[in-house]
């Protein structure tokens, strides 16, 4: 998370970096002890909760890390690849997610380091496009997680708006560069930026 003094959370400039809710499996995971816990229900609650009480300020909450994060090996690489079940993401993994999105009105999501089922997080349409923005309803705006962005068409095609730093450029110029030869089209560009 971040500090900020009155005036300028009263902008509602500053984005909270938080709540973490992903699901605890392992108490070795560097976000553990920033977790909620291992229960989808609790994360849930407690993580709308929290949402509602730091945008009350006039901050923006960041949920993250989105999704199937909660664990150390091989940490933003293709080989940390959580491997998982349609069912399992839809019991286990993303209803705390739909939770803080549908009950604490997250201004935005933050999208993990992870690879869910071969495609990296930051540039995963189904769980960006399909999960977030239509079945959850999601309409804020999500970010990657620094160091986390693998592309650029595929994850401003896939539904990430705000590229962190830590990255190699894949948005700025290369957006720029991604939209001028038609591999991102103009009314993603805009839906990115609204």
């Amino acid at each position: 998370g971040q500090v900020v003094g009155s005036e300028q959370a009263a902008k509602g400039t500053t984005v909270d970096l938080g709540p973490t809710i992903n699901i605890v499996r392992d108490p070795r995971w560097g976000r553990a002890f920033e977790s909620i816990g291992e229960d989808p229900y609790l994360n849930g609650t407690m993580g709308a909760a929290e949402i509602r009480g730091v945008q009350s300020t006039g901050v923006m909450a960041q949920v993250k890390h989105f999704a199937v994060y909660n664990q150390e090996t091989n940490r933003n690489t293709p080989a940390d690849d959580a491997v998982v079940s349609t069912q399992a993401e839809q019991e286990i993994y993303l209803p705390a997610f739909q939770d803080a999105v549908q009950q604490g009105a997250a201004s935005s999501v933050m999208c993990a380091y992870s690879y869910v089922n071969g495609t990296a997080a930051c540039q995963n349409p189904y769980l960006l496009s399909t999960v977030l923005r239509q079945q959850f309803g999601f309409g804020g705006f999500v970010t990657s997680d620094w160091g986390a962005t693998h592309s650029t068409a595929a994850s401003a095609n896939a539904g990430l708006d705000m590229d962190m730093p830590g990255n190699d450029g894949y948005y700025g110029s290369a957006l720029q560069s991604a939209v001028a030869d038609g591999q991102v089209n103009q009314a993603t560009l805009n839906s990115m930026v609204s």
